[in-house]
């Protein structure tokens, strides 16, 4: 049979490289190959292996850091498969760093160096290349890849599913050159990663505008937690700045406020090794306690030398951005980072349409809850990836059978009031949001970023629907406007899952809602039974 893969990150290469075995494979890519977040990746995989580490204590972090609404079925997966994915990557050849420390050699039973990262009981993080973990696994994989018999379509961007039938049995994209081309397949995998640039400040790399998500969506896959969206505490506040590795907390840098506080302490029990999703709010207050002035990430305890070896490129990076962190804190703010929702999945891949199949950011197994834990995204692309592939040729589940612990909550999305959008309040820019030019992006973050961001409440929500809806992003352009749309489809539904959601839940806080119900349901799903008006992609493509 024919598989096609969608992204070239650690699960579209995994799923590539495992499929090939068996069946004739296309990957898609819409950058170069190796162009994904994955190669963005710092801190590591999170793994138990070792001696005083087993499977079901990284469970039990899992759960407690996606706030009590992670899938125990697809956690157990993960953990339990993890392992064997990590050798699997050993035998590779990937260059995970050693030790020689005699107490680690002694704890650990091997000679894998190991990180601790935020709401880790142990330190299970392996890493390579200091801080380029996802850059070493990214060649690897690339290299594995061009040794397997695949065809590889780089700078080639998905623009919808092709639905027959009531399944999917290709894509239609834009190549090489800009035109339009149908890929026909008896299996589609989406690995195609998040949407971090539905915020003005990400983590993400250009190429994460939720192509694959929005075209599942229009496609008539079921979608689900759209609005636990995962803000990292720690990206370097400077113009462009960069990620800065959780690992580097793991190791013992401490937050401090304008007046040199360490203000973690008074936040949470585990201070600055707390779920991400606390810190971030820890620091987004601190930032609005002192005037908007970021905090500082007070590393000089480590020790130049230390910091040099241990994170060579985030060394490298401070002192490109004017900063000695050997000597000085540097300034940090959360930015967004990952999307714990995505197309509803279950543990071996398969979605709502039967020929669909989604992994890693793209997928919602329900793994990570409301907020996921430290460095178990790579983990999670490989363990899912190696399934999907094994799963591709058999049958679908029952949509209500997507979850193990019980039917996700599944919902209409509304159909779109019909209001003349030119008296829609709220935008600004005039006509240049309606016709589809470049400012549509910035609109759609503008918004995001203001009233669905770390913090939201019933009114900015309102009002975000209110101005998402005014805005059209027409197709008839090239890649830019077909990602332009596919930020704006996932805008519209992460604003309504986080307006429904009234409570507060992990990455998803609700200032007019503080508490956490504990009769909501841990999963909302959206089916695209009723599509927005400014959505005209037909839901069958005839033969």
């Amino acid at each position: 049979m024919h598989v096609v893969i969608v992204g070239s990150g650690i699960a579209g290469l995994t799923a590539a490289i495992r499929a090939s075995a068996v069946h004739d494979v296309t990957l898609v890519t819409k950058g170069a190959l190796a162009d994904s977040a994955t190669a963005y990746a710092q801190g590591g995989v999170a793994v138990a292996l070792g001696a005083d580490d087993t499977a079901t204590l990284h469970q039990s972090d899992t759960h407690v850091a996606a706030a009590g609404s992670a899938d125990a079925r697809a956690v157990e997966v993960l953990c339990t498969d993890g392992p064997a994915r990590v050798r699997d990557l050993l035998a590779l050849g990937v260059p995970f760093d050693r030790t020689t420390d005699a107490a680690s050699l002694d704890r650990h039973g091997d000679d894998l160096a190991r990180g601790r990262e935020a709401a880790h009981g142990r330190w299970r993080v392996v890493h390579a290349d200091g801080d380029a973990t996802g850059a070493a696994i990214e060649r690897t994989l690339v290299d594995a890849l061009h040794r397997q018999h695949v065809t590889i379509l780089e700078r080639t961007c998905l623009t919808d599913l092709v639905v027959r039938g009531g399944a999917v049995v290709g894509i239609d994209v834009l190549d090489l050159l800009g035109e339009p081309r149908r890929i026909d397949a008896d299996a589609v995998v989406i690995a195609s990663g998040g949407a971090g640039h539905l915020y003005r400040e990400t983590t993400n790399p250009l190429v994460a505008t939720g192509d694959g998500v929005a075209a599942a969506w229009r496609a008539g896959a079921v979608v689900a937690d759209l609005e636990f969206v995962q803000f990292h505490p720690t990206r370097l506040a400077v113009p462009d700045g960069g990620l800065v590795s959780e690992a580097v907390r793991g190791e013992g840098a401490v937050l401090r406020d304008a007046r040199g506080r360490r203000f973690m302490t008074t936040v949470h029990p585990d201070a600055e090794l707390a779920p991400r999703d606390v810190v971030a709010r820890g620091i987004a207050a601190a930032v609005r306690d002192q005037g908007g002035a970021p905090v500082l990430l007070d590393a000089t305890a480590l020790g130049a030398d230390f910091l040099a070896r241990r994170f060579p490129g985030l060394t490298r990076a401070t002192r490109a951005a004017g900063f000695d962190w050997g000597r000085e804190g540097v300034p940090v703010s959360p930015a967004a980072h990952y999307s714990m929702g995505g197309i509803a999945t279950d543990a071996e891949g398969r979605t709502s349409l039967p020929g669909l199949l989604a992994i890693g950011e793209a997928a919602c197994t329900g793994v990570h809850g409301a907020n996921r834990l430290a460095s178990n995204s790579l983990l999670e692309g490989l363990v899912f990836a190696v399934r999907a592939a094994d799963a591709v040729a058999g049958p679908r589940p029952g949509l209500l059978r997507l979850r193990g612990d019980a039917a996700l909550h599944v919902t209409s999305v509304p159909r779109a009031a019909d209001v003349p959008r030119a008296s829609r309040p709220g935008l600004t820019g005039g006509p240049d949001h309606r016709d589809g030019s470049t400012h549509v992006r910035q609109a759609v973050q503008s918004v995001m970023t203001d009233r669905v961001g770390l913090l939201r409440d019933a009114t900015g929500l309102a009002s975000a629907r209110r101005d998402l809806d005014a805005l059209t992003a027409p197709v008839t352009g090239g890649v830019r406007e077909h990602e332009d749309r596919a930020l704006l489809d996932l805008a519209r539904l992460v604003a309504l899952a986080a307006e429904t959601r009234t409570e507060s839940r992990g990455a998803h806080a609700r200032t007019d809602h503080p508490d956490t119900d504990p009769a909501a349901p841990a999963s909302y799903a959206w089916v695209a039974e009723t599509i927005t008006r400014h959505i005209a992609v037909p839901q069958e493509v005839p033969a």
